[in-house]
């Protein structure tokens, strides 16, 4: 493991930006008739990291469930179009099932340390959920799918959402969205055993994050680690894990499992036979199945 750099994501998506509702031309990606609402601006501002991409699917309905899609990238790198390329089959059948999928940017780390990231999120899941009668979702059923970095966001939001962590909200006030399920791909889950978390490097992901090391910043990691707000309350996981990964140990899901049960929160950990830290082996079909199973089981 790379102390010095762990958790980085190298940016595979290509997606060009839409400007505008039109049909999705790359088929490699999503299937035929998808349609795009391309860089809708969520927190009334112009800054290009407070934008999302809404994708709507083939499927005809007058209500559609929601996954919101939460790049990885370090917290520092890569935006709403990242994880994509290599979950192609994944994403064909959220869309082919008739879920709507709203792909969300958040501030880097290297220009807005924690909270800002979270603020970002919820502040973006709750434009989604005010407005969802303009893009016919169902705001009752919202589920969270991240990668590394946004697989700890997505976990944080889901966990922390029955709670009131006023620094999570970008104006204090807390949303009123309520998450249904967390798709949670090889995201960090307690910092505090996140290996390489207090590597010296000021480049180091986790301190630019927190703006210091686990070590400096007790307190504040606690806070930024999904496992402190586990209780019975919270939605169900499916959580997968490179069984190889070199950037996020695989204890980091399994203790995120463990506790969940513990609180007796439905989840289901996949680790992945030889896996690293991303990759096309995270869209195979065994984890596709199950992971739909799984979504429809408590989305539909």
């Amino acid at each position: 493991m790379k102390k010095t750099f762990p958790l980085v994501v190298i940016l595979f998506s290509f997606i060009s930006h839409f400007a505008g509702a039109q049909t999705v031309a790359d088929k490699d990606i999503f299937p035929a008739g998808t349609t795009v609402l391309g860089n809708i601006p969520y927190a009334n501002d112009t800054l290009k990291k407070h934008t999302l991409d809404i994708y709507m699917p083939p499927v005809k309905s007058l209500s559609y469930p929601l996954i919101v899609w939460i790049h990885g990238g370090a917290w520092m790198l890569n935006d709403k179009h990242a994880d994509m390329s290599y979950m192609t089959n994944t994403i064909k059948a959220f869309l082919n099932a008739g879920y709507v999928l709203a792909s969300i940017d958040y501030r880097h780390s290297t220009t807005a340390p924690f909270p800002a990231q979270i603020q970002d999120c919820n502040q973006a899941i709750e434009y989604l959920y005010q407005n969802a009668a303009q893009y016919n979702i169902d705001e009752s059923k919202i589920a969270l799918i991240g990668f590394s970095a946004g697989g700890h966001l997505a976990s944080l939001i889901g966990l922390s959402n029955n709670n009131f962590e006023k620094a999570f909200y970008y104006n204090g006030k807390k949303p009123q969205f309520k998450v249904t399920v967390v798709l949670d791909f090889y995201g960090p889950s307690d910092f505090s055993t996140l290996k390489g978390h207090d590597g010296p490097d000021l480049k180091n992901p986790i301190t630019l994050l927190l703006g210091g090391t686990v070590a400096e910043k007790p307190e504040l990691a606690k806070k930024a680690s999904p496992i402190t707000y586990i209780d019975k309350k919270d939605p169900p996981f499916f959580i997968v894990q490179g069984e190889k990964d070199a950037s996020v140990n695989p204890d980091q899901s399994i203790l995120l499992s463990n506790r969940l049960k513990n609180a007796h929160v439905a989840n289901q950990l996949t680790i992945v036979p030889g896996a690293p830290h991303f990759g096309v082996m995270f869209d195979a079909d065994f984890i596709k199945r199950d992971l739909m199973a799984f979504l429809n089981k408590y989305m539909k």
